[in-house]
């Protein structure tokens, strides 16, 4: 798709200066009317002055042939500036996704996206606006003084069902905790219907001033929930954020964002540009097992070099998924005395004080290089991370992080493309939608990171332009990292099992309804998942959506006393999306 647009700050600018050559020019017009005025009265008394209003005449004729024209050049020049207010690059690609998008996850928002654990899914790419220097604005917008202002979004109405009770909304639970038979939930079924996916966004772009471009971009949902909230009458839940910032771009290609966004280890359609992150289609919030993602706040620097390469470095918010198993009997002290790792903070410092937050020492760290040779898009880039704990006044860090990679390539512009993306290191789990663990719990009170790899591929097909086809199989693994210590009580000393996957711990009561005997550290969970968006309205009012998706997950575990067990899902899902006044 090829699109031009004209620079709002540059036609403002003619239509200003033409307006005041016509102020001018008809000044000048009355002027010399009211002279022609004066000296024809004049003339009755004085025959001399016949040939001065001659003259005069001829000027008036000509001042008036030119206001004429420079009115006729005005009205031609107002509609194409009024026609798109903010400049562009042209941009030409064969990503099938990339052009007229029909159920791409709305970029501006970016791709299907559920929630990070909980997320929320991205509307077709078409729903949200363009980043400065890419495609311009979608939806509807307002000129604010210097600012444009464009709203995006859509509404949905998402059925889910489930072969076994998640608890979950559009958002299943993260794919490691999969229920296994010994809870109840799983021998029942769920059916539940969601509009909490339902999305607004707002782009406000200024006009470029001395090569800077500055933008700001909101996204929320309502898949944020309260202590108060709750489905049985009101179904009030409430707003929260998915990506708030503000991002500067010079024409040297240097753009600064700081906020909330996607992080950098996403992968991308294009370039690294914000908004265009290539999120899975899924209607599945929490997307598909094997992708890699967060959305959390940071401050990145991208250097744009040309349209073939890009480099950025991403500061980003850390936190760790932390495991602490052993076998220790609660009547017993696993960990010497002040073993700190985690904490539930109090409401009164503005932190969730019904969950946990690790004790990180620094922020997450991300190195990406990304290259357009001209067929396909590829991807590189490496993450670095630090964990945290404490036994009275002695800490111990540890370092983490993995090397990733991603590629986009077109088998037939704009009809069939197929992607792959990775990430393999130590400490990596809270980067993957199945959320594996990153650390461990040692006996001594340290923490040790686990080694893992995560891994998606997938297929997209779109054989008319309001139909699009989607398929991905993914998979994330980590490998055991286990100790054993004793503990002697009343002179006895007994072997004691502690860490990640530890052939120990007790996997016998699994399958037992009821049972508590099953540790059960996850070891691989694998998805495949397929679906269809068609958009069957597309006109004045905007776009109507239709989605489908089918996903299988399985979850492997250790093995440990009484064997390896495994558990799965089946889940079907659909949704009915409008995007108000949006292509």
């Amino acid at each position: 798709m090829t699109v031009t647009c004209i620079d709002p700050s540059r036609a403002r600018a003619g239509l200003a200066s033409t307006a005041r050559r016509s102020t001018a020019i008809a000044a000048a017009v009355a002027a010399a009317l009211g002279a022609s005025a004066m000296t024809a009265a004049l003339a009755q008394d004085n025959p001399s002055t016949a040939q001065q209003i001659q003259s005069l005449k001829t000027e008036v004729e000509q001042l008036q042939q030119q206001l004429n024209g420079l009115q006729a050049r005005q009205a031609a020049a107002a509609p194409g500036a009024a026609q798109s207010p903010q400049a562009k690059d042209t941009t030409t690609t064969s990503d099938p996704r990339l052009a007229s998008n029909v159920s791409d996850p709305p970029q501006t928002s970016s791709g299907s996206d559920p929630s990070q654990a909980s997320n929320g899914s991205d509307p077709p790419q078409s729903s949200a606006p363009a980043a400065a220097g890419s495609d311009p604005p979608a939806g509807p917008g307002i000129q604010a003084g210097p600012l444009l202002i464009t709203f995006g979004g859509f509404t949905e109405l998402a059925l889910i069902d489930r072969n076994h009770d998640e608890f979950a909304d559009v958002g299943s639970v993260p794919f490691s905790s999969i229920p296994f038979p010994n809870v109840e939930n799983y021998n029942l079924t769920e059916f539940r219907e969601s509009a909490r996916q339902s999305r607004f966004s707002m782009l406000t772009q200024a006009d470029p001033w001395n090569g800077v471009r500055v933008e700001a971009y909101l996204e929320t949902d309502f898949l944020g929930a309260a202590p108060t909230a709750n489905s049985r009458e009101s179904n009030s839940y409430n707003l929260r954020v998915r990506n708030f910032y503000a991002r500067m771009t010079l024409d040297s290609g240097l753009s600064v964002l700081a906020g909330q966004s996607w992080s950098l280890a996403t992968l991308y359609k294009q370039g690294l540009d914000a908004r265009n992150e290539d999120v899975p289609l899924t209607i599945d919030a929490q997307y598909v097992a094997g992708f890699n993602w967060t959305r959390n706040p940071q401050l990145r620097l991208v250097q744009k070099f040309s349209n073939a390469f890009s480099l950025g470095f991403s500061v980003e918010s850390p936190q760790a998924v932390l495991n602490t198993s052993n076998n220790v009997p609660s009547t017993l002290s696993a960990y010497p005395a002040n073993t700190y790792y985690n904490a539930t903070p109090s409401a009164s410092g503005l932190l969730d004080s019904a969950t946990t937050y690790s004790i990180d020492p620094a922020p997450d760290l991300i190195l990406k290089a990304a290259l357009d040779p001209g067929y396909g898009h590829y991807e590189l880039y490496g993450l670095g991370r630090w964990f945290r704990s404490a036994v009275g006044t002695d800490t111990n860090t540890v370092f983490g992080g993995g090397i990733g990679g991603g590629a986009i390539l077109p088998i037939v512009p704009n009809v069939l493309s197929i992607q792959a993306s990775g990430l393999v290191g130590r400490g990596i789990g809270r980067y993957g939608s199945a959320q594996l663990s990153d650390v461990t719990l040692e006996p001594n009170g340290t923490l040790s990171t686990l080694k893992g790899y995560q891994a998606l591929i997938g297929l997209f097909w779109k054989p008319v332009p309001s139909l699009q086809i989607y398929g991905y199989a993914g998979r994330e693994q980590l490998s055991a990292d286990y100790f054993d210590q004793a503990i002697t009580t009343a002179g006895v000393s007994t072997l004691y099992a502690y860490g990640y996957g530890n052939p120990l711990y007790n996997n016998s009561g699994c399958y037992l309804l009821g049972s508590s005997k099953c540790v059960a550290n996850p070891q691989r969970v694998e998805e495949v998942t397929g679906g269809f968006w068609w958009k069957y309205y597309h006109g004045p009012l905007g776009n109507l959506q239709l989605g489908l998706q089918i996903a299988y997950n399985q979850l492997n575990a250790f093995s440990g006393v009484g064997g390896a067990p495994s558990t799965n899902v089946f889940e079907g899902m659909v949704s009915f999306r409008y995007y108000p006044f949006q292509n």
